[in-house]
């Protein structure tokens, strides 16, 4: 029987096992030891140092596909969380959570790059929220199936941003007569917008109009007799408002929105209390038609919670929620659907498309909508 080892060989022993298990948990198992002439993996020689970088790096490139993948997942994970628990109360979260849209494409992506890189935990969770993400944002192009009331009373509804001029004014006048519009809805009307617009008289004669120089007046036309009502109070924007009354159905109130848009701190509490003073839809009272530039789109909670009492977004409803509105004509930032028209729910949809209009920074929403007898 051999003596025991002395305490110093068997810690000496102990450390070699300890880093021998440590650099085998991060790399692929060694090829034989050669011989002790140094060739190859033998001890001794070159070749040793050599297999040991190889091993580090083998360890690095394993951690780093690790911490990329996790990265990719969290930040998935992330993302439809906030969306999905309505999260978006503050900046940066609420102007970020309108390019959900994006991320759910950029999701795709992820989870196949994840997958690639063998990481099947990761991979799963970031599938997930991929699911997720596209279940609350495809059916936005998917026509929703509701009755189209097609022995409704008829209403065309358009919606324009003429970004505080009058440069868009000729080929909206154009739209207005080729797609025979009932009701037009204007946004950063100037005196001077108010001046050209002078020439959609013959089409649509009746108004009610909140005129401010700068960006912050808002108008309403109409070929059906309209009530002018009072506009919302403490809003950014003034937001005329009035009581349409097409024969053969009761009458509906109309607002022209503009919410301020929420791209800092102190903006989204003024976007915010624009959202909330705008009429929530009641079953059992007036027919409402919200219509304008809500600077939200139905990423946000905001909006969603308009909606749900008792709106439907038109553009949505008729398959057409994912086409944008904003920015036009330019290619930075991505487009966003930030203009709408909600008809209250008992209004079928008939149909609902973006139309381009020369002169401003925003796409026009032009729908027909069958209102009740």
């Amino acid at each position: 029987m051999e003596p025991p080892a002395a305490d110093g060989q068997r810690g000496a022993g102990d450390v070699a096992q300890l880093d021998e298990l440590v650099a085998g948990s991060c790399r692929p198992a060694e090829a034989e030891l050669g011989d002790d002439d140094g060739g190859g993996y033998g001890l001794g020689g070159d070749g040793e140092e050599e297999g040991e970088g190889r091993d580090v790096a083998d360890c690095n490139a394993w951690d780093m596909s690790r911490a990329v993948a996790w990265l990719l997942a969290l930040a998935v994970l992330c993302w439809t969380l906030v969306r999905l628990l309505g999260l978006d109360r503050g900046w940066p979260l609420v102007p970020l959570v309108a390019f959900t849209p994006y991320v759910a494409l950029a999701g795709v992506l992820a989870t196949v790059l994840i997958a690639a890189l063998r990481r099947w935990a990761a991979a799963g969770v970031a599938g997930v929220c991929v699911v997720v993400l596209v279940a609350l944002v495809a059916p936005r192009g998917l026509a929703d199936g509701a009755p189209s009331g097609a022995d409704g009373v008829a209403l065309r509804v358009l919606t324009a941003n003429l970004q505080a001029g009058d440069g868009a004014i000729p080929e909206l006048i154009e739209i207005v007569r080729r797609e025979r519009v009932d009701v037009l809805s204007v946004q950063e009307l100037t005196l001077v917008g108010a001046r050209a617009l002078e020439a959609v008289a013959p089409k649509l004669p009746e108004r009610a109009l909140q005129v401010r120089e700068g960006s912050r007046g808002t108008g309403l036309y109409a070929r059906v007799p309209l009530r002018p009502l009072p506009p919302a109070r403490g809003t950014f924007f003034a937001m005329a408002a009035a009581e349409a009354r097409p024969p053969g159905t009761p009458p509906v109130q109309l607002v022209a929105v503009h919410a301020r848009a929420p791209v800092r701190g102190p903006d989204i509490v003024v976007w915010r209390r624009d959202l909330r003073a705008l009429p929530r839809a009641r079953p059992r009272g007036a027919l409402r038609v919200l219509a304008g530039d809500f600077n939200a789109t139905l990423d946000h909670r905001e909006l969603r919670r308009l909606i749900g009492s008792g709106y439907r977004d038109a553009a949505a409803a008729a398959g057409q929620g994912l086409r944008t509105t904003w920015p036009a004509g330019r290619r930075l930032p991505p487009g966003l659907a930030i203009d709408h028209v909600l008809a209250d729910r008992r209004a079928a949809v008939r149909s609902a498309r973006v139309v381009s209009l020369p002169g401003t920074d925003h796409r026009a929403v032009l729908t027909e909508l069958r209102l009740p007898g």
